[in-house]
């Protein structure tokens, strides 16, 4: 075997343009897998934080059609029912959300900004703080208060210059003080970003901003945060409040729910999928570059069969059995393909530094188990395209080898 690679080391220095072209496509190839595999887990990981970042105890209410397809919106009434211990006792906390957008307006300058309308428990249910300025108070929430909060994105928009607390902004007409600015939490790329925002009052944002209200006369809200306890009370939480809202809307047991109720397991497991889909098919185009690579290889092992065909030959006529000829060429075709695998490996960890350098947030690293994916697939490539090549120089007959040319 050792005498085998030699000679393969030797078949490749006496052939470098031909062998490092051969190699190029293996080298394309692995490199393409690992990087965007790399990539794919690390948008998953990335995705995963911001998602875990607001903790894994953490239900979504969400309004849903019913069997005739009408949508029926969540209201203040529910949300009290939700917030009743005694209908749902393993429920830590419970905020109504409204989510609006309106134009704001500060010294004649316009921006859309989104508003969310929330209760006083926000910072503990969001996982938040207040970076300047304070929080809004009980009585500014009983009493309809015009103030506002800022994420820091919106701050940055709305007052470039300046220091935003204390300031007065204009939405559809009316002034707000703005209070406080929030904590930076980034976004995960789904959904709206939670740094670009303002944050006020519910009953401000309801009766202010919209003054929609139902035909029983309670105001709708756009959704229902509802906090379990711990992360092995959810799906408790998810049964109590499923009971609850089915008894609030007087659904009877033959019909579906009139609305959803989502968790952060189901959230990531549903971008766990759409995330793996993702990289597996990025993978498998890059892999395309490992098939052109390993039909090179049978290219040029059938180009070398023949060019040494008297060498064949001759080690037949002294006694080379049909094995020891086999094993030969198949050591130069593996031997083609693992050398280029491994430059492959190389390209891609220099590449995903790149990746890192240039989207910090990501963090991609070439994970142990790609490279030993990697190398594994280099050398399925070199057995699988080499083993014809080999077989045929294997099965020549040494008269008519020696007699070639």
């Amino acid at each position: 075997m050792f005498e085998n690679v030699r000679m393969a080391f030797i078949g490749l220095r006496s052939n470098k343009l031909r062998s490092v072209l051969t190699m190029l496509g293996i080298t394309i190839g692995v490199a393409s897998v690992i990087v965007l595999v790399s990539l794919g887990q690390a948008v998953d990981n990335f995705v995963r934080q911001q998602f875990l970042g607001i903790g894994t105890n953490l239900l979504i209410v969400f309004p849903a059609e019913n069997d005739q397809g009408e949508t029926q919106r969540l209201n203040m009434d529910e949300a009290r029912a939700l917030a009743d211990p005694f209908r749902v006792p393993d429920a830590l906390r419970v905020m109504p959300q409204l989510g609006i957008t309106r134009d704001v307006t500060y010294e004649g300058n316009q921006f859309s900004v989104r508003i969310l309308g929330v209760t006083s428990v926000y910072l503990e249910i969001r996982n938040r703080s207040v970076t300047r300025g304070r929080f809004f108070t009980r009585e500014e929430y009983d009493g309809q208060g015009r103030v506002a909060l800022l994420g820091p994105q919106a701050a940055e928009r709305i007052f470039p210059d300046s220091d935003p607390v204390g300031e007065r902004i204009r939405i559809q007409g009316l002034t707000f003080e703005v209070i406080g600015i929030l904590n930076e939490v980034g976004g995960a790329g789904f959904g709206p970003n939670d740094d670009d925002l303002i944050v006020m009052p519910l009953t401000t944002a309801q009766a202010r901003l919209t003054g929609d209200r139902l035909q029983t006369g309670v105001r709708p809200v756009t959704l229902v945060l509802v906090q379990a306890r711990d992360s092995e009370s959810v799906d408790l939480v998810a049964q109590q409040v499923r009971a609850t809202l089915r008894e609030e809307r007087d659904i009877s047991f033959r019909d579906e729910d009139s609305f959803e109720i989502f968790t952060q397991t189901d959230l990531l497991d549903s971008l766990g999928n759409v995330t793996g889909l993702l990289t597996i098919f990025l993978a498998v185009i890059a892999g395309i570059s490992l098939i052109v690579g390993g039909i090179g290889i049978m290219n040029i092992m059938l180009v070398t069969v023949t060019e040494r065909t008297r060498e064949i030959g001759l080690r037949k006529a002294v006694g080379a059995q049909k094995r020891d000829i086999l094993l030969q060429f198949l050591v130069e075709a593996v031997t083609l393909a693992l050398v280029g695998g491994g430059v492959g490996i190389a390209i891609a960890a220099g590449g995903t530094l790149a990746l890192s350098a240039a989207l910090p947030d990501l963090q991609a690293s070439v994970q142990f188990s790609s490279v030993v994916l990697a190398t594994l697939i280099s050398l399925l490539v070199g057995v699988f395209f080499g083993i014809y090549p080999a077989n045929r120089a294997a099965s020549l007959n040494p008269i008519d080898a020696l007699r070639y040319e």
